[in-house]
């Protein structure tokens, strides 16, 4: 199973492709460098298969390359980031 997480910004959210098929998705408004994350979305058909962890580990990865920072307002990432506080320092407060 392959799972490939890239940026579509022109619905502004980040998708997982499990094997070429949408899996899931989460959605942001874009601040600047500052990107909310205000809804995540897993298909049914892939839940309880790590896709939302894969999820936000390449979302965020990809913030982190890009030099962004994150306002998780969607409870699903701000309960990923706090279970791995290695994504802690992307955090920012709304401005």
């Amino acid at each position: 199973m392959s799972m490939l997480v890239e940026e579509n910004s022109a619905k502004h959210r980040y998708e997982i492709l499990v094997d070429d098929a949408l899996a899931g998705f989460t959605a942001y408004l874009p601040r600047g460098e500052v990107l909310v994350f205000t809804h995540t979305e897993v298909d049914p058909n892939f839940q309880n298969m790590g896709v939302g962890s894969a999820l936000m580990r390449g979302t965020l990865d990809q913030v982190r390359a890009q030099g962004q920072r994150v306002v998780p307002q969607c409870p699903f990432m701000a309960a990923f980031i706090e279970r791995h506080p290695e994504y802690a320092d992307l955090v920012t407060s709304p401005a």
